[in-house]
């Protein structure tokens, strides 16, 4: 394993991008200390005491590294961007010019990369006018409803409260970038991994005080299972065979070869969960909105981000994963257009027929995979609520932070492995 680290320093393109992409990483946490102007510090500390305490902002706090308790100039992080993200992957199947745009390769997604960015800044304006409301009457319940972050709450203030939130969000998008294009890829993965990182060694502090040494200790083999389990499932995969027919044009011989279409155990990945957290914390919102005390102790107590021990949440949780794992797959992997393009290409599955039959094969290989997979990502999204909530500890990341931070590893690691087999050096992964 030594000799891997230092045959990764030995390329100088690769070192080059190695340190490039550690400087990135130091700008962005310098970043997410640095507070926005007109906001009261010292009730920003007030906050972050008490979110240290009982992990108040939750997973909001988690992926931004620990801004948003600071206030600081990257408090929104990387969320806005994946939000657009996945709201233009969602239009793309209804909006035939997105479709287009799309099947036509780099110059489409150049298109659609840069309608991204509008729409992430424009979801960057409206979530920071959002915050600067909450934090203002202290919406996110629990004791912070007691701390006022911007007592002089004028329009001036708040444009400039907004527009710092905005413009921190567009250079953090813009450092994502910088990582992928200039770095070792990947970049606005590798943001919400730092930031997760960053902010592993306080939850666990605050684990290690709130619980007895045998629930820290079963805590520790819990996450060390779901680690082991998230590995194997990512690297899971059923592959369907392909043949190809032999054509003869003039003297050659084309085709008769045969491949395989892999399809992964968690086609979804990770963004199922996004979407539960996301409609989960939708009522949190509504209920800050609407002047309605029962509403609001309703959601503080059973669903609200702060309240994350709740039974409730955890059973709609796991639900909602499942539901969107198989919504997810069904837009990522459509079998009548696969079906289509396997015909095309000359090629067919061996003892299926061509067409309507070819689509229901793989429907049914899809159902069947989708399901262990659904399963699998929800109980690893609610398994430290569940903790949480069978032995009231305030667990402040959830199973997502877990499936990012493995997830991405491998990703960055088989990246560099990859560098290294082209110059004849032994990998992680070898």
């Amino acid at each position: 394993m030594l000799a891997v680290y230092r045959n990764m320093f030995r390329i100088r393109d690769l070192r080059t991008k190695i340190l490039f992409t550690l400087f990135i990483f130091a700008v962005y946490r310098l970043g997410a200390a640095i507070p926005v102007p007109g906001v009261d510090l010292d009730a920003v500390d007030a906050l972050a005491e008490q979110a240290e305490q009982g992990g108040i902002v939750g997973l909001l706090n988690l992926f931004s590294g620990g801004a948003l308790e600071q206030l600081s100039v990257f408090a929104l992080g990387i969320l806005p961007y994946i939000t657009a993200s996945i709201i233009m992957q969602l239009l793309a199947v209804v909006i035939p010019r997105l479709q287009k745009l799309q099947d036509e390769g780099e110059a489409g997604r150049k298109v659609i990369t840069q309608w991204t960015r509008y729409l992430t800044v424009g979801l960057a304006v409206l979530q920071s006018t959002g915050l600067t409301f909450l934090f203002h009457n202290g919406g996110l319940g629990g004791t912070v409803a007691d701390i006022d972050l911007i007592p002089q709450y004028t329009a001036g203030r708040v444009a400039i409260i907004v527009l710092s939130f905005t413009a921190g969000t567009a250079l953090v998008m813009w450092l994502g970038e910088l990582i992928t294009q200039r770095g070792i890829g990947n970049g606005m993965s590798l943001i919400i991994f730092i930031s997760i990182l960053s902010q592993l060694p306080s939850q666990w502090t605050i684990i290690r005080v709130s619980s007895s040494t045998l629930e820290f200790l079963a805590l520790i083999v819990v996450f060390a299972a779901m680690t082991v389990g998230i590995i194997f499932v990512d690297q899971g995969q059923r592959r369907i065979p392909i043949q190809f027919s032999k054509r003869v044009r003039g003297r050659r011989v084309l085709g008769g070869q045969s491949t395989y279409i892999p399809l992964k155990v968690n086609t979804a990945g990770v963004i199922p969960v996004i979407f539960a957290t996301s409609v989960l914390y939708f009522p949190v919102l509504l209920s800050t909105s609407i002047p309605w005390a029962g509403l609001r102790n309703f959601v503080d107590r059973h669903i609200g981000l702060s309240q994350g021990q709740s039974l409730i949440y955890v059973g709609l949780l796991f639900m909602l994963v499942v539901f969107f794992t198989y919504f997810y797959t069904a837009i990522q992997f459509d079998p009548v257009r696969q079906a289509e393009m396997i015909q095309r290409q000359g090629g067919f599955i061996p003892g299926i027929r061509p067409g309507s039959q070819t689509v229901r094969y793989l429907e049914h290989v899809l159902s069947r995979i989708t399901l262990p997979g659904s399963m699998f990502l929800a109980t690893v999204a609610v398994l430290p609520s569940f903790f949480g909530w069978l032995w009231n500890i305030p667990i402040g990341f959830s199973g997502i932070s877990v499936l990012i931070v493995v997830g991405v590893a491998l990703e960055t690691m088989k990246q560099i492995e990859s560098q290294l087999m082209m110059r004849n050096y032994e990998g992680f992964l070898t």
